[in-house]
C-alpha cells in the first residue's frame, strides 16, 4: 500500500508551502514541464488538453456573438509599434526583438508580438473605408512573448497562449456595449465552465492597459488568498484610430474615425483552476472543462468478465468523456492517480459489483462513495457531475466571501491586508497617490472598481478625503 501512495506523498501541502504545492501539483499531474528556454514551459497533454476545452467553449460563445477568428503575423515592425505612444511605453520593458534574418542585420528591428493591438490597426486602416465595412469583430489564437523577470507555469511565463479579440465600431456607444459584453460573457464562462467566482469591474487609471480609454475586469480570489486577473476587455476609444489613420466614410459622406476594443483570456486560467479548486492529493477539475470526466476502475481485473464488463459501462457512458484504466497498476495506485489528474467521477466495479448488478462512483471533489444500480448509472453519473460542478463553484464562491474583508480606516487596512489573506474592500478618493502609497506600504493593488458599488464610508481609506469608488484590494499573481 505505501508504493500506491508514493504519487500523493510526492505533492507538498499547500498549508505548508503553497507555491511549491502548486509546482508539485503542476508536475505530478503532467500538465506542462521546463522547457530549455528560461521561463518557457512545455504544456503537455494533460495540460494542453484542459487549453483545448477552454478554447471549444470560448470560441463557441464568442462566435455566437458575432466574431469570426483571423491570424496576424508574428512579428511587428518597430516603426509600427511606436505609433501609439502609450501603447509602446507600457510594453518596452517586456518585448523581444529580432535583430538579424539568418545572418544578415534587418534595417528594421521586429518586435515578436507581446499583443497585436498595431497589427489590427495597421490592417483596419487598409480595409476599412465605409460605414458598411463596419463593424470588424475579429479574434486570433496564437502565443504572445512578454520578456518577464519572474515566471510561474501557467501563470506568468515569457510565451504563453491565449486569444485576443479586436474590433471595430462606427460609434463609442457601439464600442462600449461591445466591451461590456464580452467581459460578461468571461465572466459566464469562469462561473459556469471553470467554476470559480468572479468580481465583475474596471480597472483604475493606474492598472488599465498601455493605450486604452477604459480597462475592464474579472477578478478572482485563489485558495491562499492572492488574487488573479483572469479576463480582460478594454475600450480604446478612437485613440488608436488615430494614430493610425482609421477612417470610414460614413452615410452622411463625413469622414469619421472608427472605436475599437481588445479582450483577452490565457493559460493562467489552468493556473487559476489548480489553484481554486485543488487540493493535496492534486488536481480537482470541474467536470465542464475536464478532459476526463469518468474514470473506470476495474477490481481485480484478471478474473474473468471484469475487463469486459468495464468496457460494456464505457459504451454506457459514451455521452461523457470516459475511459477505462485497464494497466497493470494496483487499484489503489489508479485510485490515487486518478485522483491526482483530478478526474471528476470514478467508476470502481469488480466481482462482486457485477454479481450485485451495481458499481461504486467516486466523487473527487469531497471523495464521497456511492453505490448505484447498473441499470440506473448513466442518469446517476449525469446527475453527480452536474451537482460537483455547482458544488465546487459554490465552494469556491463561500472561500472567496469568507476571505473578503471590510476596511474603512488605514490602520484597519493595513492590518487586514498583512494579516488576512484575500480581498480587502475599501474606498477611495481616485487619487493615483493613495494607490501607490498602499502599494508601497503593503504591496496591494487595486484589483477592480466593482461594478456592484457600495458606500462603505464617506472618506478614502488612506488619505481621508473624500471617497469617489469603493475598490477591491489585494496582493496579486
Amino acid at each position: 500500500m505505501a508504493k500506491d501512495k508514493k504519487l500523493v506523498e510526492a505533492i507538498t501541502s499547500m498549508d505548508e508551502d503553497f507555491a511549491q504545492w502548486y509546482t508539485d501539483v503542476v508536475k505530478k499531474a503532467e500538465l506542462c514541464d521546463y522547457a530549455s528556454v528560461k521561463g518557457c514551459m512545455v504544456i503537455k497533454p494533460a495540460g494542453y488538453a484542459i487549453w483545448e476545452n477552454i478554447q471549444h467553449e470560448l470560441d463557441r460563445r464568442f462566435k455566437e456573438t458575432g466574431v469570426q477568428n483571423v491570424y496576424m503575423p508574428l512579428f511587428i515592425p518597430e516603426s509600427l509599434l511606436e505609433k501609439e505612444k502609450d501603447h509602446v511605453e507600457g510594453f518596452a520593458p517586456e518585448v523581444a526583438w529580432v535583430t538579424h534574418g539568418g545572418l544578415e542585420p534587418l534595417q528594421e528591428r521586429l518586435c515578436v508580438r507581446p499583443t497585436s493591438e498595431t497589427l489590427f490597426c495597421d490592417f483596419y486602416a487598409k480595409d476599412i473605408h465605409s460605414y458598411r465595412d463596419l463593424p470588424k469583430v475579429y479574434n486570433q489564437w496564437c502565443s504572445v512573448v512578454r520578456w518577464e523577470k519572474t515566471t510561474r507555469p501557467f501563470l506568468r511565463s515569457r510565451e504563453f497562449l491565449w486569444q485576443e479579440g479586436h474590433t471595430a465600431h462606427a460609434t463609442a456607444e457601439e464600442a462600449e456595449a461591445r466591451t461590456i459584453q464580452m467581459l460578461n460573457l468571461y465572466a459566464d464562462f469562469c462561473e459556469q465552465v471553470l467554476a470559480i467566482p468572479v468580481i465583475r469591474g474596471q480597472k483604475t487609471d493606474k492598472e488599465k492597459f498601455a493605450g486604452a480609454e477604459a480597462t475592464y475586469t474579472i477578478e478572482s480570489l485563489m485558495h491562499d488568498g492572492k488574487a488573479l486577473q483572469s479576463g480582460t476587455s478594454h475600450n480604446f476609444g478612437d485613440g488608436f484610430a488615430k494614430a493610425f489613420g482609421i477612417q470610414y466614410a460614413a452615410k452622411d459622406n463625413t469622414l469619421q474615425y472608427v472605436h475599437q476594443t481588445s479582450w483577452g483570456m490565457t493559460t493562467r486560467m489552468i493556473g487559476a483552476i489548480i489553484m481554486v479548486h485543488g487540493d493535496n492529493n492534486g488536481l480537482v477539475l470541474p467536470p465542464r472543462i475536464a478532459p476526463t470526466q469518468v474514470v473506470i476502475v476495474p477490481i481485480q481485473q484478471q478474473k474473468e468478465g471484469v475487463l469486459d464488463k468495464a468496457f460494456a459501462l464505457k459504451d454506457v457512458l459514451s455521452n461523457f468523456r470516459v475511459k477505462v484504466d485497464d494497466s497493470d497498476k494496483s487499484p489503489g495506485w489508479k485510485f490515487s492517480e486518478s485522483e491526482m489528474r483530478g478526474i471528476p467521477v470514478r467508476v470502481e466495479i469488480g466481482p462482486r459489483d457485477i454479481e450485485n448488478n451495481e458499481a461504486v462512483l467516486v466523487r473527487r471533489d469531497t471523495h464521497e462513495k456511492i453505490t448505484v444500480s447498473l441499470d440506473e448509472i448513466e442518469a446517476k453519473v449525469s446527475e453527480l457531475l452536474d451537482t460537483i460542478q455547482s458544488d465546487m463553484l459554490e465552494r469556491a464562491r463561500a472561500h472567496r466571501d469568507s476571505h473578503t474583508y471590510v476596511a474603512t480606516t488605514y490602520d484597519e487596512f493595513v492590518k487586514t491586508i498583512n494579516e488576512k489573506p484575500g480581498f480587502v474592500k475599501a474606498m477611495w478618493c481616485g487619487d493615483q497617490a493613495c494607490e501607490d502609497k498602499i502599494k508601497e506600504d503593503t504591496a496591494a493593488t487595486s484589483r477592480c472598481m466593482p461594478f456592484a458599488q457600495e458606500n462603505l464610508s464617506d472618506k478614502c481609506v488612506c488619505c481621508g478625503k473624500p471617497a469617489k469608488k469603493m475598490v477591491y484590494w489585494g496582493r496579486a499573481y
